[in-house]
């Protein structure tokens, strides 16, 4: 269940990219997806990805944290890209229409 977290976010960014098409948004979607697929498929390996555990609120507990990593890691990247010309002309000069 620790994927329903990051999943719902990478809906809700979805949705925000959707009025806004900032590739900011993009970058955080591909990676909230990223970290919902991660989960999804750390379920499938271990056999139990429509099983609700006997722990559930552990498991939605680990999504927030998965969640939080995303984003931190995003903050990171777009602090990194003020001062990284290339990484900044990676990150906002992708067109998407």
């Amino acid at each position: 269940m620790c994927y329903t977290v990051p999943l719902t976010a990478a809906v809700a960014t979805t949705l925000l990219w959707k009025k806004n098409r900032s590739p900011k948004i993009w970058w955080l979607n591909l990676m909230f997806y990223g970290g919902g697929l991660f989960g999804v498929i750390d379920h499938l390996w271990n056999g139990e990805l429509f099983l609700i555990s006997k722990d559930w609120l552990k498991d939605l507990s680990l999504g927030v944290v998965i969640t939080g990593a995303v984003l931190l890691a995003w903050c990171v990247i777009l602090a990194l890209a003020k001062k990284n010309t290339f990484l900044n002309n990676s990150l906002v000069g992708l067109e998407v229409k």
